[in-house]
């Protein structure tokens, strides 16, 4: 099915691995220290963010006085407390099985790169990919186009050539800003 593409692109929160549950829980668990909470519909929104973009949303939501850089440092260390025992791989994990060897694959994550290297070594799965570019590697974030181009680069792609799997607007969005194919996870 995916013959034609001569490099493969993989979201990972919600799309190859099941983080979100955990994220949601480390943003309550966060935010009910400063009395906030977040609208799961406008969370969803935002999915493919960086952590820092989401927090600067919720505290405007609250209008509260809050650095949204630090907010997302403290939601980042819950995360990183609970990801390793609680995430788990997404069906489509199949998919990068399968193309395993015959296609170069990557990784491009709104996560920071440190959580996305544990989670992919902790899981088994580094291995995998030729390149893990996360919101740390790149200026501008998704719906940029940006993380997707450097995974292409470090794949030795043309971008025309790759098809990316998201499960988020933003990621499909650059996707498709990047010149490259997007599936949208949610759909199959």
């Amino acid at each position: 099915m995916y013959d034609r593409y001569d490099g493969l692109i993989f979201d990972m929160d919600g799309t190859i691995l099941d983080t979100e549950p955990t994220h949601r829980k480390a943003w309550r668990e966060t935010l009910g220290r400063y009395g906030m909470s977040f609208d799961e519909q406008a969370m969803v929104a935002l999915n493919g963010a960086p952590s820092w973009k989401i927090a600067a949303a919720i505290i405007e939501s609250h209008n509260a006085d809050l650095d949204p850089h630090r907010l997302a440092t403290e939601k980042t260390a819950a995360v990183r407390a609970m990801l390793l025992d609680t995430v788990r791989p997404l069906p489509l994990i199949e998919v990068v099985k399968t193309w395993h060897g015959r296609r170069p694959m990557s990784v491009g994550t709104g996560s920071e790169s440190d959580i996305a290297e544990a989670l992919l070594n902790h899981l088994g799965l580094r291995h995998y990919f030729a390149a893990v570019v996360a919101a740390d590697h790149v200026k501008h974030h998704k719906p940029a186009p940006d993380t997707f181009l450097r995974c292409a680069e470090l794949m030795g792609v043309a971008p025309e050539k790759c098809v990316v799997f998201e499960d988020a607007d933003f990621g499909l969005q650059a996707a498709r800003s990047a010149g490259m194919d997007a599936v949208d996870v949610r759909l199959l």
